[in-house]
C-alpha cells in the first residue's frame, strides 16, 4: 500500500516551516490542500509560499489556476491523484500540507463525487432558472432539499449546487448522503494523519500578527490589481478570507479598519472551525506546539511515528 503524510491544523499555525524541514528529511514532495493557494494572483492574502521559501522541495497545486478558474473538492481531489501519482514515479513520498479538511478526507478516501460531465434535460432548466431568478434562488433550492450540501457549498458556486439539486432529482437522494457514503470507505494509502495546533489564545494573536502583516506587505494592493484585471467580486476565489472583506472597502462599502476587524474575526472563527473538523477525524495524531519546544522536536516526533515504514 502507497504511504502517505498529511500535515494539516488551522490557519496560522505555522504548516509551512515544518512541512519543509520533513520534506526535506524525507525526500518528500508537497501537495498543498488549500483551497485558495492554487491561484495565480493571490498570494499575500492566501500566505501562499514563494519559491524562494521552498528550499528546493517541489510543490503542486500552487499557483496554478487563474482566478476565475473552478476549484473545488471534486477537482482537488483529482489533481492531487494526479500529482500522487507523479511522485511516486520519482521514487518520492508525498506530503499533503493544508487547511482545508474536507479536501484531505475526499483524498484519503477516494471519493467518488459522481460529477456527470454530460448535459441533462434537468441540468438545461436549472441553468435557465439561475439566468432568471439568480444564484440565490438556486441556492435556496438546494437548501430546502440538501441543506448539508448548502453548508459546503458556496452559493456563488453555480456549477456546484446545479449539480446537487440535479443529483436529488435524479435519484431522490440528497448528494451529501453519497458523499459521506463515500467518506466512510477504507483509504487505499498507507498514511500518517497529524493535526499542529497550539493553544488557543496563542493560536489567535498569530492570526491577528499575520494579518498585519499582511496589509503591511500590500494586501490591499493586491486585491486592487484583481479587480483591476477585470475578475469579478462574485468569483468563489474572491470569496475566501483577505479578500471578500479587501472588496468591500474597495468599493466604499466599509472603511479599512471595519474590513481588518472583520477579517481578523472571521478568521478566528474559522481556524475554530477547522479545529473542530480535525477532532471528528479518525487516526489522527495531535501535535501540540506547547509540548514541543521547537520544530526540530515536532519534527522528530513525526519521524518517530513512522518509523515502522523502515524508510
Amino acid at each position: 500500500m502507497n504511504k502517505l503524510i498529511v500535515l494539516t491544523g488551522p490557519t496560522g499555525v505555522g504548516k509551512t516551516a515544518l512541512s519543509i524541514s520533513l520534506a526535506k528529511r524525507l525526500n518528500a514532495s508537497i501537495i498543498s490542500a488549500d483551497s485558495m493557494q492554487v491561484y495565480k494572483y493571490m498570494d499575500i492574502g492566501t500566505a501562499k509560499i514563494m519559491k524562494e521559501e521552498m528550499q528546493g522541495v517541489d510543490h503542486y497545486l500552487v499557483d496554478c489556476l487563474m482566478p476565475d478558474d473552478e476549484f473545488n473538492v471534486a477537482r482537488f481531489k483529482d489533481m492531487a491523484e494526479e500529482a500522487i501519482d507523479e511522485i511516486y514515479k520519482e521514487g518520492k513520498l508525498p506530503i499533503i500540507v493544508g487547511g482545508t479538511g474536507f479536501y484531505i478526507q475526499a483524498l484519503l478516501k477516494s471519493v467518488d463525487f459522481d460529477d456527470s460531465k454530460g448535459e441533462s434535460k434537468i441540468r438545461a432548466e436549472l441553468i435557465a432558472f439561475a439566468n432568471e431568478k439568480g444564484n440565490e434562488a438556486l441556492f435556496n433550492r438546494l437548501k430546502e432539499i440538501d441543506p448539508v450540501s448548502a453548508s459546503r457549498i458556496h452559493p456563488n458556486n453555480v456549477k456546484r449546487v446545479i449539480r446537487a439539486i440535479e443529483f436529488y432529482m435524479e435519484s431522490g437522494m440528497p448528494i451529501s448522503s453519497h458523499n459521506d457514503k463515500e467518506m466512510d470507505k477504507e483509504s487505499k494509502y498507507d498514511y500518517r494523519y497529524f493535526v499542529l495546533t497550539n493553544e488557543r489564545e496563542l493560536l489567535y494573536k498569530n492570526i491577528e500578527l499575520r494579518i498585519d502583516k499582511m496589509l503591511e506587505a500590500g494586501l490591499v494592493d493586491e486585491v486592487k490589481s484583481i479587480m483591476d484585471m477585470g475578475y469579478s467580486r462574485d468569483l468563489v476565489s474572491q470569496q475566501g478570507l483577505g479578500y471578500k472583506e479587501i472588496w468591500s472597502y474597495l468599493l466604499g462599502e466599509s472603511s479599512l479598519d471595519e474590513a481588518v476587524d472583520i477579517l481578523k474575526r472571521d478568521t478566528r472563527h474559522f481556524a475554530k472551525r477547522q479545529l473542530t473538523w480535525f477532532r471528528r477525524e479518525k487516526d489522527v495524531i495531535w501535535l501540540d506546539k506547547q509540548i514541543y519546544k521547537d520544530d526540530e522536536a515536532l519534527l522528530n516526533e513525526i519521524l518517530n511515528n513512522i518509523k515502522e515504514w523502515n524508510m
